[in-house]
């Protein structure tokens, strides 16, 4: 009688089989997730997804064909009773709060940015309807290719002290996901944006692959400029250099070093969540994408 080695099996054909096991595996408390609307935009179907893979968390952006904060309170509460029914948990809430250009010091500014402290309050409201008390923010988009100045930079993590502050009494976490067109893109920039915004609820969502993206080595140059403490969340999946520019690959198929940021992290003591991520698109449609990926990063997980 065949009796494959744990490696085998998880290597070869009972990698399907296993859906709904992966809790056996030695990385039992590994909190990996996929973002629902890179499997499929009904949540029904993305949770499908995701239990037939054992996994047991989702990172929440558009769902029902509509991103998550513009749906109401209504609609937030009947997916999280499918999250419920089929024990998912909700990593992550996925908002565009400060995802646009540092508003002026004016008046049109102030209203630009009242409309964004709106969005803020709308978006905690909606991760404590999924039961996630963490938020993915930005740090607001660059303008064109010369970097902000220092008296840009001293707002934005003036505006983002003070979102701290916001988010603080209901116990919320804020974790900015740097990105590559964005005031933060690397992990050196990140790691200035923590060095200057102190607060205990302010944090990171770390892209290795966007930080790749906007021409950093990520992993390990990036990532060792960063205080793991600070960091909330991390994105997976995998890219490469392609004719000049940067694209997004199944996992696997480009140059990031996953394995090697996964057991840095892990070694750092980082005991928080993961998504795939997924980005690249197969002709064959992005449900067929996530599975791919997942099922390389699996195999990776499984030689942490």
């Amino acid at each position: 009688m065949w009796n494959p080695s744990r490696r085998e099996w998880i290597g070869g054909a009972g990698l399907a089989l296993l859906a709904g096991r992966l809790p056996a595996l030695p990385l039992s408390q590994f909190k990996l997730g996929v973002t629902t609307d890179e499997i499929d935009d009904d949540v029904l179907t993305a949770v499908k997804f995701l239990r037939e893979y054992g996994l047991n968390w989702a990172e929440v952006r558009n769902i029902w064909g509509k991103y998550n904060t513009e749906h109401p309170l209504e609609k937030i509460r009947e997916a999280r009773a499918i999250f419920d029914r089929n024990g998912i948990k909700v990593s992550i809430d996925d908002t565009a709060f400060f995802r646009i250009p540092l508003p002026p010091e004016s008046a049109e500014g102030q209203r630009t940015l009242d409309a964004q402290w709106a969005l803020l309050n709308a978006s905690m409201e909606r991760a404590k309807a999924f039961g996630t008390r963490k938020l993915r923010i930005f740090a607001f988009m660059a303008e064109g290719a010369a970097a902000p100045s220092e008296k840009s930079y001293a707002r934005i993590y003036e505006l983002l002290s003070e979102a701290a502050r916001r988010a603080k009494p209901g116990g919320f976490r804020l974790a900015v996901e740097n990105l590559g067109a964005g005031c933060v893109a690397t992990g050196a920039q990140s790691a200035e944006m923590l060095k200057r915004v102190k607060a205990d609820n302010f944090g990171l969502l770390w892209d290795p692959n966007n930080a790749g993206e906007a021409g950093e080595q990520s992993f390990p140059d990036g990532y060792r400029k960063l205080d793991p403490a600070r960091i909330f969340h991390v994105h997976l999946r995998d890219y490469k250099h392609q004719d000049g520019k940067v694209v997004w690959t199944a996992v696997g198929d480009g140059e990031f070093d996953n394995l090697g940021q996964i057991r840095a992290l892990l070694k750092s003591g980082y005991k928080d969540t993961f998504t795939l991520e997924t980005h690249w698109l197969d002709p064959k449609g992005k449900t067929y994408s996530s599975a791919t990926s997942l099922k390389a990063l699996l195999k990776v997980i499984e030689r942490v």
